[in-house]
């Protein structure tokens, strides 16, 4: 397609943080199609991350991020592989994103699937074969229902594949890349730890009309 305006390339690169001839091309590639292009640079990229996946990165940062109210505290290390792109305001806002992201899911508890204990995933197949609904099913229809079920609750509670809370069409695991991608270094993130204000604390359940009583004298 000729005539692909440089307000479109411009707007394009605004929105994926891509080159200005990448962009071009993209645009190029799929008639003007903006949302196409998005995709075809979103893979192009995709290809790009997976390829820098293997490099170490033992830079980054370590953000915190407090909820409203002072009630959830997240702390995360989101790794990079030098201090140069850790100081980089984009990695300083993924690094935030994911501190809210993970503010954001109560559910979440490892960084990835992969992370998850094997005595874990036992524990949840044990629980998943005997649920009452599967009694009478064939050993081979169980299995595979069993399988489907337990790959969705360890994707729950991993936080690479959530739906990124602001932009609910790509996950966190790809937002990563597209970060990746356009800053040129390997990114992990490493480590997290979620702060619930009471979480673990067993709270005394007290009568509300015997303590009114015994604040008043009565029996």
């Amino acid at each position: 397609m000729a005539g692909i305006s440089a307000k479109v390339v411009k707007e394009l690169r605004e929105k994926t943080g891509a080159g200005m001839m990448d962009c071009k091309k993209a645009l190029t590639e799929n008639d003007g199609d903006m949302e196409k292009a998005i995709e075809w640079l979103r893979q192009k990229g995709t290809i790009s991350a997976d390829k820098k996946q293997g490099r170490v990165a033992a830079e980054g940062l370590v953000e915190s991020y407090i909820h409203t109210g002072g009630r959830i505290g997240v702390l995360v290390e989101v790794n990079c592989e030098t201090d140069f792109v850790a100081r980089r305001e984009e990695f300083q806002e993924l690094v935030k994103n994911i501190a809210m992201q993970i503010a954001a899911c109560p559910n979440v508890e490892f960084v990835k699937v992969g992370d998850i204990p094997q005595d874990t995933v036992a524990k949840e197949k044990e629980i998943e074969m005997g649920r009452d609904d599967l009694d009478g099913k064939p050993d081979n229809i169980k299995e595979k229902i069993v399988s489907g079920r337990i790959d969705k609750r360890l994707n729950e509670i991993s936080l690479l594949p959530q739906p990124y809370i602001r932009d609910q069409s790509i996950t966190v695991e790809e937002l990563v890349k597209q970060s990746i991608a356009k800053l040129g270094e390997n990114i992990q993130v490493r480590r997290f730890v979620r702060f619930v204000m009471g979480e673990g604390i067993e709270k005394e359940e007290s009568n509300f009309a015997d303590e009114v009583a015994a604040q008043t004298g009565q029996k």
